[in-house]
């Protein structure tokens, strides 16, 4: 349901205004949010704006700035004449491709303000109060003033009302694969996140600078996150922090010449998001940044799978196999020589034992020439992605995973060459079609060519875009690595499946690795934004199963590499370990084949960034609920209310805990698999060890099963 109240003031009311003051509001729908806009000046001379936020009448955020520096035109363009303003209400409820819940209600407040600044420029300030937060644009529209312009700087704050402690990584322009930090805002100091060794491509430009989604959480218990949502052709933000005033300030992503944005009216800028709550766990549940996004441009999405993967993948990063064809490593492997991976021979394993299991993809990495000649070189012409090794048969592993029911998804390792992979991307998805391919993983490791350009810059927001629209219009899903992080695309785009954008598992193989708050702070960062392809399913913790002088593990325990399924939302799926891995512990690798990837309902039940994620969900079209339960280095304890599952049924409750002596450092392989029989009054204890996880599948009983196994006390 839509209702609409417009409705436009002449700017005379304004005149009599020349000192700071809030000249417009707008409340969220149940009152607890409201957006201040306020000014100095008066209408006649141009009012300087800013904006506040309020939550329960306290203020959440202070008198922050509005505005735009061009360099085409040259003006600071802050000073606005309010010419008129419209006010809207929108309730609706829409239904997502594929999602974390069947449905999801858009529901806001519109406020749009029309300005007028220096030189006649319109611009429209568009902003929607949510029950959850705010979303703010800037928009062009089309005008006699303005055609092409250039955006130097935008002007945007966020002014913190104090101290608050943040979860963050270091401000860059080329990697979000850093470990995250937890420390006051006065705390900061990013410098350090710039040597960070394992990431081959970083531009560290600032001590005082932070990556958004940021999280914060004030001294009083009030939960902040800023991000963006709806970023198409405009640079990433990054958030600069002025410590005298905790002024949180946007700095975009430069090109090549150091500008930011190269638009023609009608233009817009991605929305600003702030979602607000006293409670963590409604900072997890908020929809707000996929409501800001265009409704599919796919009409047919019936080619739109989520799916399950298994791959020949974690076994070049730990070691056993290589990308390359000569078999010398590549990446961040020692160069030693090992069998290629990506055989014909290898691959009918992968397809055999995802066949076995009903998982549908097998991803294949290092089938292409290229591998050889290429990790660390700043070289144009690596890979023209339709070439095999000569011991990869494309015809006839297409047959093979086709007679087993088995899809094969393409790798296309771009290796920052972007403008060769922009000339081959054409003829390399004819080649996906032709020979079966309906999924693929791209990757953008290493410094980006064009040279001088960024992965996070306006150049490359408009190629990932290209890409997702490109493999769109061949029926093809798509899975980004090393892109910019994402801002809820995937509603526009539903065959943006998933994409990294973060530090993944695979750092734990051959790094420093992961902390055990690591997974923690991703629910509340990264996963803002889109989900996320992490990898998780990792069996075989400490990597000197592979080599003995190997010193390197996952940072979690078995258990919580199973309950990564359900905490970490992703429609595309991997159980990363080795098959045999999986074959070793058949009792365990049981969740990863039951629990679903596609979801009709999504229970936030306890949260607390950087210390615990506890989450329930519905599988689409099915009664079976799963949960999932991760800590940190801490062992912590829950008691979980049964409420969401249906009344009138009694379930099988698979419980996969920590043993008892589990721990992530000394003993993380150690789990118990109990089966109890639950229902919705049941209240269910969880032990999670050090580091560790509990991950539950419910499955509705059957009259036998109820006889079989004892109610859960």
């Amino acid at each position: 349901m839509r209702n609409k109240l417009f409705f436009t003031l002449v700017s005379i009311f304004f005149l009599q205004i020349c000192f700071a003051n809030k000249i417009e509001g707008i409340a969220s729908p149940d009152g607890n949010i409201y957006f201040s806009v306020v000014a100095t000046g008066n209408n006649a001379t141009g009012y300087k704006l800013a904006y506040e936020i309020s939550y329960k009448k306290k203020d959440a955020i202070k008198t922050s700035q509005l505005g735009f520096i061009l360099k085409e035109p040259s003006l600071r363009l802050y000073h606005f004449e309010i010419l008129s303003k419209e006010v809207t209400t929108v309730d609706e409820n829409w239904q997502p491709v594929w999602g974390e819940v069947k449905t999801i209600r858009n529901n806001y407040n519109q406020l749009v303000l029309k300005l007028k600044g220096q030189n006649g420029i319109l611009v429209d300030l568009v902003i929607r109060v949510f029950n959850d937060g705010v979303g703010f644009r800037y928009s062009f529209p089309k005008q006699p003033a303005l055609n092409h312009f250039i955006i130097a700087d935008e002007l945007t704050q966020f002014v913190m009302t104090g101290d608050h402690r943040a979860f963050w990584i270091p401000g860059d322009y080329d990697t979000n694969e850093y470990a995250y930090y937890t420390s006051t805002l006065s705390g900061v100091d990013a410098s350090g996140g710039g040597f960070a060794q394992e990431i081959h491509a970083k531009t560290f430009f600032d001590k005082n600078a932070v990556q958004t989604p940021l999280m914060m959480k004030s001294k009083d218990g009030l939960y902040i996150n800023i991000h963006e949502a709806a970023l198409i052709n405009y640079p990433a933000m990054n958030l600069v922090i002025d410590k005298s005033n905790f002024a949180l300030s946007s700095h975009l992503v430069p090109d090549a010449v150091g500008n930011k944005a190269y638009l023609q009216a009608p233009a817009a800028t991605p929305w600003r998001t702030i979602i607000i709550s006293d409670k963590a766990t409604e900072i997890l549940a908020s929809k707000l940044i996929l409501n800001l996004n265009e409704p599919s441009k796919i009409k047919d999405v019936s080619w739109v799978k989520p799916q399950k993967m298994v791959g020949v993948w974690w076994e070049m990063h730990v070691g056993k196999s290589s990308w390359d064809y000569s078999g010398g490593q590549v990446g961040s492997q020692q160069a030693t020589r090992v069998p290629h991976g990506a055989t014909t021979a290898n691959v009918k394993k992968y397809i055999d034992f995802a066949a076995k299991h009903d998982i549908r993809g097998v991803l294949v990495e290092g089938w292409n020439t290229g591998w050889e000649d290429w990790f660390g070189q700043w070289k144009e012409d690596v890979f023209d992605f339709v070439t095999p090794y000569p011991d990869f048969n494309v015809k006839e592993l297409q047959a093979y995973a086709a007679a087993k029911g088995v899809k094969i998804i393409m790798h296309h390792e771009t290796s920052g060459s972007v403008t060769n992979y922009e000339r081959w991307m054409d003829t390399a998805y004819r080649f996906m079609n032709q020979f079966g391919y309906e999924a693929v993983k791209t990757g953008y490791v290493g410094r980006i060519i064009p040279r001088g350009e960024h992965h996070d810059g306006q150049w490359m927001v408009r190629h990932y875009e290209r890409v997702t629209q490109k493999t769109a219009e061949r029926q093809i899903m798509v899975d980004m690595h090393e892109p910019v992080r994402p801002t809820g695309l995937h509603r526009t785009y539903p065959n943006f499946l998933a994409c990294e954008a973060a530090r993944g598992n695979e750092f734990n193989a051959w790094s420093v690795g992961n902390p055990p708050e690591h997974e923690t702070i991703l629910a509340f960062t990264r996963l803002m934004g889109g989900p996320m392809d992490y990898t998780p399913g990792i069996f075989k913790i400490k990597m000197n199963s592979y080599n003995p002088e190997k010193k390197e593990q996952v940072h979690t325990t078995l258990a919580k590499q199973l309950a990564l399924y359900v905490t970490m939302f992703s429609p595309l799926q991997m159980a990363a370990d080795l098959p045999e891995n999986y074959e070793a512990r058949p009792d365990a690798f049981q969740f990863i084949k039951d629990v679903a990837v596609d979801w009709d309902d999504s229970k936030i039940l306890e949260a607390e960034p950087g210390d615990y994620v506890v989450i329930s969900r519905k599988a689409k079209g099915s009664d079976n609920w799963f949960l999932g339960a991760i800590t940190d280095e801490m062992a912590r304890n829950f008691t979980v209310a049964l409420s969401f599952l249906d009344a009138e049924k009694k379930y099988v409750a698979t419980i996969y805990r920590d043993a008892d002596n589990a721990d992530w450092k000394e003993n993380p392989e150690a789990y118990v698999i109990e089966k109890f029989l639950v229902d919705s009054k049941t209240a269910l204890r969880l032990k999670l060890a050090p580091g560790g996880g509990t991950a539950v599948s419910f499955m509705p009983a059957t009259s036998e099963q109820v006889k079989q196994f004892k109610k859960y006390k």
